[in-house]
């Protein structure tokens, strides 16, 4: 036993719905409401459409942006988790803005010292980057206003039931007083 008499529970693995049950209510109740759970979720969204060609070095950018639009960390680890799922399909069309996007002399050789193979692996992933972070702040933008407008239902929903609870309890209280 601790010093505080309390004792650490032993990982089970029927606790696991419970936990994901438990951290889903502390994300819909997060302090500073919807808009700060949907601004999180937009973030790490909008950075998982390019961390591909980054090799994994935009991830580092949830951090400052969480910090600066003053989002919720657990919401944009989220988003860019739900990123991951959406990412192979996404990133044809992040291919194609990208294509798009950028001058046509871009698609001749862009460093003539490296080779073939390198060069358009290279080329490849410019696109994709470009692409993807344009796709990116779109997604963000779009997936911004749903997320908040669930999340406010629900808040509301929530509050209007505790309100006929309240209201149910002072009325079972006064007829059993008067």
């Amino acid at each position: 036993m601790s010093k505080s008499g309390n004792m650490k529970k032993p990982f089970h693995v029927r606790n696991i719905p419970r936990w994901f049950k438990y951290k889903y209510l502390l994300l819909t109740r997060a302090k500073g409401g919807p808009s700060i759970v949907a601004m999180g979720f937009s973030i790490g969204l909008a950075i998982e459409m390019f961390t591909l060609p980054t090799a994994g070095l935009a991830f580092f950018l949830i951090f400052p942006l969480v910090y600066l639009f003053r989002a919720s960390m657990a919401a944009a680890l989220l988003g860019f988790v739900f990123g991951k799922v959406i990412y192979i399909p996404m990133s044809f069309i992040n291919r194609k803005v990208g294509m798009l996007l950028l001058p046509h002399g871009i698609k001749g050789k862009l460093m003539h010292m490296l080779p073939d193979w390198l060069d358009t692996f290279i080329r490849f992933n410019f696109y994709l980057f470009v692409g993807g972070v344009i796709v990116g702040i779109i997604l963000g933008i779009l997936s911004y206003f749903p997320i908040r407008w669930l999340l406010e239902w629900y808040h509301n929903k929530r509050k209007e039931k505790r309100k006929k609870r309240k209201e149910q309890l002072m009325l079972s209280a006064s007829e059993t007083n008067g």
